[in-house]
């Protein structure tokens, strides 16, 4: 098995579609039209699937989804220790510079766990964390401006969320239609899911490693 996934030795683009109506922050992101699911770039490296990562955006800003079906065990949601947890982390980069490693104040961390929140700790969280080695971090967004919303299976979870425009440093669609965005999808059952690359290649500090999103109409 080599040390240096397939991915890492491709720049990937993909096209984001915009949503006129946007959808509903309701968890059900199964519901979701199948035209916003992210590409199953896992495969090249002939990885097993994890969950399915759904993305749209219009000038509000971005809606994410996913959805992991298949779990035998109890959700584990700590938001003080989201990498732990199982969760979707986002990294974007409204400026898409690829040919830096460290990053700017227009890279951001999100993480959305599908529960960990309220008092008994069902409730879903979202929340965004500084960007490791970055330049300049962009200003820290209040966990209660991110609308989310979570619905729970047998077998596991579903989950819906809005990354407004004000909580997304430089958003601004009508100059800068080319974003780096990368996922990952953490599981503490059934492991990680990335887009591109894994940890051992430091996504969480490298916009480099991030794919390039083309927003589209």
């Amino acid at each position: 098995m080599s040390l240096v996934p397939n991915r890492y030795l491709f720049k990937f683009e993909f096209p984001l579609v915009r949503s006129s109506k946007p959808p509903k922050i309701d968890g059900r992101a199964d519901r979701w039209d199948q035209r916003l699911l992210l590409p199953p770039l896992y495969e090249l490296d002939g990885e097993p699937p994890t969950g399915d990562v759904l993305a749209t955006w219009n000038d509000a800003g971005l809606y994410l989804g996913c959805v992991v079906r298949g779990k035998r065990r109890a959700l584990r949601c700590n938001p003080a220790q989201f990498w732990k947890s199982d969760c979707l982390r986002v990294m974007t980069d409204l400026r898409d510079t690829r040919d830096i490693r460290r990053a700017t104040r227009f890279c951001q961390h999100f993480y959305l766990l599908p529960a960990g929140g309220g008092r008994g700790g069902n409730d879903p969280v979202a929340g965004n964390a500084k960007v490791h080695r970055a330049i300049e971090n962009a200003t820290p967004v209040p966990a209660n401006s991110i609308p989310i919303a979570a619905h729970h299976f047998d077998d596991g979870y579903a989950l819906t969320a809005h990354l407004p425009a004000d909580a997304l440093s430089g958003w601004n669609p009508a100059e800068h239609r080319r974003i780096g965005l990368y996922y990952m999808l953490e599981d503490t059952e059934k492991g990680q899911q990335s887009l591109t690359v894994g940890d051992e290649l430091n996504w969480f500090i490298d916009p480099s490693t991030w794919p390039t999103a083309v927003l589209t109409d």
